[in-house]
């Protein structure tokens, strides 16, 4: 099985200047290691293209999710934000100045190459990265509820095109409910 980093992947996990993303690591070693190092698991995701792949974490990335809590609930934010130029705006929130610890898992989460070129970006390798969840747990975190009514929308408005899982979204909402993702700048 090779593994290819896509390009939406390469811009959302890489940034400069972002410890809320993949830390410790350049892409092409990222991309090099998961080539080369058979994963812990390998669980189904949401689809049938896609299915997450558990690696102890390797890196200095940290965990993504953060429970709300008293202490921090003043550091929420929100905004409209897209993931790209194609895509709507739609309300995202965080955690700001908070530095979580180091995940113990990431889950690499890829699709078959037939829906990475389904959406518009082809990749010389059959399965391509989409993201990573870095975790405490080798489970999967909920997608958040905004993803699951994006990929609905389907591919032009920057998602999957599958329908909405209702009793998904629900164990979704109640997750993200209690918990944020979290941003700062080095």
């Amino acid at each position: 099985m090779s593994i290819a980093l896509s390009t939406f992947a390469k811009k959302r996990l890489f940034p400069k200047n972002r410890l809320d993303k993949i830390q410790g690591v350049s892409a092409a070693e990222f991309e090099r290691y998961i080539n080369a190092n058979r994963p812990l698991d390998t669980l189904d995701g949401y689809a049938p293209f896609c299915k997450l792949l558990v690696y102890k974490n390797w890196t200095d990335t940290r965990l993504m999710a953060v429970p709300i809590s008293d202490a921090n609930r003043d550091r929420l934010r929100s905004a409209y934000e897209a993931r790209t130029h194609k895509e709507l705006p739609v309300l995202t929130r965080w955690l700001e100045g908070i530095e979580p610890g180091r995940a113990d898992y990431l889950l690499v989460i890829v699709y078959n190459q037939q829906q990475m070129e389904q959406e518009g970006d082809k990749i010389a390798a059959d399965w391509g990265v989409v993201g990573v969840l870095p975790t405490a747990e080798p489970k999967e975190t909920p997608l958040n509820p905004i993803t699951i009514l994006r990929n609905a929308l389907g591919v032009d408005e920057g998602g999957s095109g599958v329908a909405i899982d209702r009793e998904a979204y629900q164990q979704a909402a109640e997750f993200w409910d209690k918990h944020a993702t979290w941003r700062t700048t080095t």
